[in-house]
C-alpha cells in the first residue's frame, strides 16, 4: 500500500462526527488545563480513532463504500501494522496525561479490535455490537475524556452526573450507529455480517433512530433542567432533523435514496449541528 491509500483508510476526517463527545466533556469540566485537553483531543482523534478505522478496514477488506470513504483502496498487511503503531503511540503519549486515560485507550483498543477481528467478530452480532459500540464511543468515551482532562482518579467514573452525561452520549450513538450502516446491507451480507441495520431493515433502521433520538431529547431536557441550553440545542439541531425526516419520506417511497452520498450528507449535517452546539456550550460555560 502507498501512503495515500493508508491515509484514506485512517479516515481521519470521520473523527469530525465524534468531536461533539469531546466538546460536551470539555463544557462540563469545572476547570480547564489547556495542555491536557489538547493532548487528549489529539490522541483520541488523530491516533486512537484512525487506528481503529485502519484495523477495521484491514479485516473487513471492503470493496464498496464505507463510512467516510466512497471507494476504499485494496488493503495489505501494512495497514494492520500501521494501526498497531498508532495504538502504541497513543499509549505512550497517553501515559503523560494520566493512568485513567491509558486505561481508556486500552479498553477502546481491545473492544474495537474484538469488533473487527475475524476470529471474534463482534460486528456479526447485531444487538450486542450496537449496544457495545454505542456505550463505548458515546458513554465510556464521554466519561473517560472528562476524567482524563480533569486529571481525576478512576473512582470518579461513578459520579451520578457524569454517568448521566455518559447516558446522553450513548443515546446519541444508539440513534446514529444504525443509520451509518443502512447503505451497506449488500456489502455486510457478502461478508455474512448481520448488523443491527440489516436486522431492522431499512425502514426499521429509520424508526429505531427516531425512537433513540426522542429518548435522547428527553434525557437532554432533564440534564439541562429545561433551561435555555436545551432550546438552543433543539434550534441548532433542527436542520439535521429536517434533513433526516425528508430523507425518510423519500426512502419510504423509493429505496434508491439509500446510498453512500445521501447517508454522508446526513452525517455531515448532523455532525455540523452537534459540533456547533457543543462547542458553543463549551465556550459559554467557560467564558
Amino acid at each position: 500500500m502507498n501512503a495515500r491509500a493508508i491515509w484514506l483508510h485512517l479516515r481521519v476526517p470521520f473523527s469530525f462526527f465524534m468531536f461533539p463527545i469531546f466538546w460536551f466533556a470539555l463544557s462540563q469540566s469545572p476547570k480547564l488545563d489547556a495542555w491536557r485537553a489538547i493532548t487528549v483531543f489529539l490522541v483520541v482523534h488523530l491516533l486512537l480513532y484512525p487506528a481503529s478505522n485502519a484495523y477495521n478496514s484491514y479485516f473487513d477488506k471492503d470493496e464498496d463504500s464505507i463510512g467516510g470513504l466512497e471507494k476504499p483502496p485494496p488493503v495489505t498487511k501494512t495497514l494492520y501494522w500501521v494501526s498497531w503503531a498508532l495504538d502504541i503511540l497513543a499509549l505512550i503519549i497517553g501515559a503523560f496525561v494520566n493512568w485513567a486515560f491509558v486505561v481508556y485507550l486500552l479498553v477502546y483498543g481491545f473492544i474495537t479490535k474484538a469488533y473487527s477481528h475475524d476470529r471474534i467478530r463482534l460486528k456479526k452480532y447485531p444487538i450486542l455490537s450496537w449496544l457495545l459500540i454505542s456505550v463505548l464511543q458515546g458513554g465510556i468515551t464521554y466519561i473517560m475524556i472528562y476524567v482524563s482532562i480533569n486529571n481525576l482518579p478512576l473512582s470518579a467514573v461513578g459520579e451520578p452526573k457524569l454517568l448521566f452525561g455518559g447516558l446522553l452520549g450513548t443515546l446519541n450513538l444508539l440513534a446514529l450507529y444504525p443509520v451509518t450502516q443502512v447503505y451497506q446491507h449488500a456489502e455486510d451480507a457478502r461478508r455474512g455480517d448481520m448488523t443491527i441495520s440489516r436486522l431492522l431493515g431499512i425502514r426499521g433502521t429509520f424508526i429505531c433512530a427516531m425512537l433513540m433520538f426522542s429518548l435522547s431529547i428527553i434525557a437532554f431536557y432533564i440534564y439541562f433542567g429545561g433551561n435555555y441550553f436545551f432550546f438552543i440545542y433543539l434550534l441548532l439541531l433542527s436542520p439535521a432533523v429536517i434533513f433526516f425526516l425528508r430523507w425518510f419520506w423519500r426512502v419510504y417511497h423509493d429505496n434508491r435514496w439509500i446510498n453512500y452520498r445521501t447517508t454522508m450528507q446526513m452525517m455531515w449535517t448532523s455532525g455540523a449541528c452537534q459540533n456547533i452546539f457543543f462547542l458553543l456550550l463549551a465556550v459559554l460555560t467557560h467564558s
